[in-house]
């Protein structure tokens, strides 16, 4: 007997075979280890190994990326290329530009698998340097200059890097001495003495394409080294799952530090389509994306699921006219009841969950998301995609049965070199097929288990790692940072659900002395990135303790039940400035009233929504702050302080004076530069 409820009929069978397997090695070996015994028959491992994983295709692996993007130039020359703002560049012109800018570079002695720095802000121009370092044959580091300097010096240290292209107002950002430094403002006029032609081929398929780096475990993050054979066979491989076309138009969404950049830039370029770079600010406001996406007529766009729940809010609200063919989610658990609404309004786009890591190239499986998964509301990624293999293993790397959660193994042509000078770590977690001698494995450490159909549910993490609105953090390098305060004795860091039903990062910290959370959030902001500062901080006097020792994460106390400050006095904003902070406050959080010495955070803001407020102060009241200050002093008060400052300091963008206005969204326009054009502001009441 068996709840059915719980239980279908083919999955009993199954554990009723396995269980008699096990009795028959018993009777007849009783000596022999129960987590020794196959389970599996040689029925279900063929199934596995060979059904469920042949993934074979064929694709031009002697090529490399540039290559395939030099030969969509010479089919689409006059296509639109690259939009952002109001440049555009057509196919032959960012051709053109990337050969000027990649015979610089080669004067400058850049060569295969020579690693150049890259610490731009999104741009038509960052497209350019990225394709003119592959073309030189050289391989990219991208760094996002809104990270801690301290962060982007670590990188590019440890990456050890000799050159950086980057521009006059960033140089300052990684306080290292360069070997080769370019600046593509600066040095403009003398790039474009440059010749136009491509500069020769003198790549190879295994040659370093880019490097990214992803959180470290140890406290410090660690760079993948991704090949272009790697790229190409994504690429290349797409048309056998998706339809991309030449008349398709894609958004550069997301970070170039975000392999899923890598999807976005290359699904554009070489298919002939369109890219449309996203300006930091339009990215963090999902209503100035919406109007994005209806303004170019967006064809495909990639998103996580945290970014996307979010427009889809403002897309049921005003409902526009979209172009869109497909939507792709990767970089964290997609929970698809939440697309049902959406689904029903957009019924003609094809809504395509995928499973990836940076280690092994973006993508690892692919699932059409229907009307079926939707009401069974699992996170179910399918299977994988052509050229790569997908295995559900125990610790020893054996097979495990259906419906037996175990770790996502992955192989084939997507497994990338391993980590920048971390030899050890790299045995570790790219090890040896035992199925296949010729092939490793990547070791991912994610949780999940195989459906009867072949296709893989996503269960979570086995270690200490957490997707965080599709970044991937380890819990440790936070815990690590937070022990070098000086005032902090212990310290645990968990994900858990708060306001939302996003996972958010809590913060328990046991102090010596007295401590504010406002100087522990300072602290981290030093040296993270805003995604991994927590939303939350509970300050304990001791961490609970299992029997053996161990930190009870269970027993950790919820943060509205241990957060005593979050009972402010209502203070009323004094000032002009403060009156539209206030406002803006209002609108983000979604809250009545916010007085000027409330904590964002502890009214329930993150750094997503950190990230909002900064873009519509720029909006509103023409300053550019940048978003370490919000984590410096995040109240009203404080931040109205910071942009009077700026103010003073020729921060100001040319706005007119400062005066009330009402705290209605406005509707504003993105210029070339990523800067928005705020409407003017009225002198009378709304």
């Amino acid at each position: 007997m068996y709840n059915a409820d719980i239980y279908d009929g083919p999955t009993v069978g199954q554990m009723m075979r396995h269980f008699a397997a096990l009795l028959e090695v018993m009777a007849v070996e009783p000596e022999q280890r129960i987590d020794e015994v196959k389970l599996l028959s040689e029925e279900e491992e063929r199934r596995q190994l060979v059904a469920w994983n042949s993934t074979e295709a064929s694709y031009p692996a002697e090529k490399t990326i540039h290559q395939l993007f030099e030969e969509q130039v010479k089919r689409t020359p006059n296509n639109t290329a690259v939009v952002f703002g109001e440049t555009r560049l057509t196919y032959r012109e960012l051709d053109e530009r990337a050969n000027q800018l990649a015979h610089h570079l080669r004067g400058q002695g850049v060569a295969p698998d020579t690693l150049v720095a890259l610490c731009l802000n999104k741009s038509a121009e960052m497209i350019v340097a990225l394709l003119a370092v592959l073309k030189v044959g050289g391989a990219y580091l991208p760094l996002d200059p809104a990270y801690p300097e301290e962060r982007l010096s670590f990188m590019f240290e440890d990456s050890g890097a000799s050159h950086l292209i980057t521009t006059q107002s960033l140089k300052h950002s990684i306080p290292v001495e360069v070997a080769s430094l370019t600046l593509l403002d600066a040095e403009r006029e003398s790039l474009s003495a440059q010749p136009t032609t491509p500069p020769g081929q003198n790549t190879a398929p295994h040659d370093l394409a880019y490097v990214i780096y992803t959180s470290g475990s140890t406290g410090k993050p660690k760079g993948v080294l991704i090949e272009h054979r790697n790229v190409v066979r994504l690429m290349i491989n797409d048309r056998l799952q998706f339809s991309f076309t030449a008349g398709d138009v894609w958004t550069m969404f997301h970070s170039y530090c975000f392999d899923f950049s890598v999807w976005e830039m290359y699904g554009a370029l070489l298919y002939g389509g369109k890219l449309v770079v996203v300006p930091e600010a339009v990215m963090r406001d999902p209503s100035l994306f919406l109007d994005l996406l209806a303004e170019h007529q967006v064809t495909v766009l990639n998103q996580t699921p945290s970014a996307f729940d979010n427009l889809v809010k403002q897309t049921l609200d005003r409902r526009p006219g979209l172009a869109l063919r497909y939507v792709i989610f990767g970089g964290e658990a997609l929970h698809p009841v939440q697309l049902r609404e959406w689904k029903r309004a957009y019924p003609a786009a094809r809504l395509i969950n995928m499973y990836g890591i940076t280690e092994t190239t973006v993508h690892v499986t692919f699932k059409e998301i229907t009307d079926r998964e939707i009401e069974e509301n699992v996170s179910n990624v399918g299977r994988p995609i052509p050229t790569t293999t997908t295995y559900i293993m125990d610790s020893r790397l054996r097979l495990l049965p259906v419906g037996v959660p175990g770790e996502v193994c992955v192989g084939g042509g997507g497994v990338s070199r391993g980590y920048l000078g971390r030899d050890e770590l790299t045995r570790q977690k790219f090890v040896p097929n035992p199925y296949k001698a010729e092939e490793r494995l990547y070791r991912s450490g994610d949780l999940a288990k195989l459906l009867p159909s072949g296709e893989m549910t996503y269960l979570g993490r086995i270690d200490d790692q957490v997707q965080i609105r599709g970044f991937r953090v380890e819990l440790g390098e936070i815990r690590s940072q937070l022990l070098k305060h000086p005032l902090v004795a212990e310290a645990e860091v968990i994900a858990r659900k708060l306001q939302t039903e996003a996972l958010e990062l809590v913060a328990y910290v046991v102090p010596t002395a007295e401590v504010s959370v406002t100087g522990l959030r300072s602290h981290l902001a030093q040296t993270l990135p805003y995604y991994m500062v927590p939303a939350a901080f509970v300050l304990l006097k001791a961490l609970p303790l299992t029997s053996n020792g161990k930190v009870d994460r269970r027993a950790l106390p919820a943060p509205d039940e241990a957060r005593p400050e979050l009972e402010q006095q209502y203070v009323a904003p004094r000032t002009a400035v403060e009156e539209v902070v206030a406002g803006i406050w209002g609108e983000v959080l979604k809250v009545e009233q916010a007085g000027v010495h409330d904590n964002f955070f502890e009214l329930g803001g993150h750094s997503l929504l950190a990230t909002q407020v900064i873009s519509r102060v720029r909006q509103a009241l023409r300053v550019e702050l940048p978003l370490r200050s919000f984590f410096e002093g995040p109240t009203i008060a404080r931040l109205s302080e910071s942009i009077e400052q700026a103010k003073g300091n020729g921060a100001e963008l040319h706005s007119p004076a400062i005066i009330p206005v009402s705290r209605q969204a406005r509707r504003v326009k993105v210029s070339s530069e990523g800067v928005l054009a705020a409407p003017e502001i009225s002198t009378k009441e709304v």
